[in-house]
C-alpha cells in the first residue's frame, strides 16, 4: 500500500510539473529578481537623503519643518523589512509602498523648497546631490515597471487553467502589485530649474 502511494504522488508531481510547474518557477524567479532591483534604487535613494538634509540645511535652517518630514519619511522606509516574503503580504506591502510614497512626495516638497535659496541652488554639492537624486528617481521608475510586468506575467500565470491547479497545490498565490493609479506621473523625477531666477533671489537682488 504505501509503494501505491508512493507511485501515485510521484504520478501526480509528473503530471502537474508538465502543468505549468517550470512556468511558475521561472516567472517566480523573474519576480523576485525585478523586487531585488526595485529594492537596490529605493536603497540608492534613502541614502543620498542624510547628505541632501544636510546641505539644505546648511543654507534653509528655517525649513526645519521640510528637513523633518524628510528625515521622519526615511526613517519610516527604513523601520519596514522589505524581505522577500513581503511580497506574499498585501498589507506588508501596502505599507512599503505607502512608506516609499511619502517619501517621495517629501523630497519633492523640499526641492521646490530650495528655490527659495539662490546660494544653495549654486552651492556644487548641492546640484550634483540633486542630479544624483534626479537619476535615480529614473532607475526607480524603470525597476518599478519591471517588477510591475513580471507580476503582472506571474500573476495571470497562477490563474490561468492548468497552471492554477499546479500552483494551488505548491501554495503559489498571486503577488501584489504597485497600485499607483497614475505611474507616468508618478515616475517624473523632481526637478528643480537652476536657470531660472526664483522670487526670492529677484527679492535679494534688488
Amino acid at each position: 500500500m504505501r509503494a501505491l502511494l508512493v507511485s501515485m504522488m510521484m504520478a501526480l508531481v509528473a503530471v502537474l510539473s508538465g502543468c505549468g510547474y517550470n512556468s511558475i518557477q521561472a516567472r517566480d524567479e523573474q519576480v523576485k529578481a525585478s523586487w531585488s532591483e526595485v529594492l537596490n534604487q529605493y536603497q540608492r535613494r534613502a541614502d543620498l537623503v542624510p547628505n541632501l538634509v544636510a546641505t539644505v540645511k546648511a543654507y534653509a535652517k528655517q525649513e526645519q519643518d521640510v528637513l523633518t518630514r524628510v528625515t521622519e519619511a526615511r526613517a519610516q522606509v527604513g523601520s519596514i523589512r522589505a524581505t522577500p516574503e513581503l511580497l506574499a503580504d498585501p498589507q506588508a506591502f501596502a505599507r512599503f509602498e505607502a512608506a516609499q510614497g511619502q517619501l517621495s512626495s517629501s523630497l519633492s516638497r523640499l526641492l521646490v523648497v530650495s528655490e527659495n535659496y539662490p546660494q544653495l541652488k549654486s552651492d556644487a554639492n548641492f546640484r550634483d546631490l540633486q542630479a544624483q537624486l534626479e537619476g535615480t528617481e529614473n532607475r526607480i521608475a524603470v525597476a518599478r515597471n519591471r517588477y510591475i510586468k513580471a507580476v503582472q506575467d506571474y500573476n495571470v500565470s497562477v490563474r490561468s487553467f492548468p497552471n492554477n491547479l499546479t500552483a494551488k497545490v505548491f501554495g503559489y498565490q498571486e503577488k501584489p502589485n504597485f497600485s499607483v493609479t497614475n505611474e507616468a506621473e508618478l515616475a517624473k523625477p523632481p526637478r528643480v530649474d537652476f536657470a531660472a531666477p526664483s522670487v526670492a533671489a529677484s527679492g535679494v537682488a534688488n
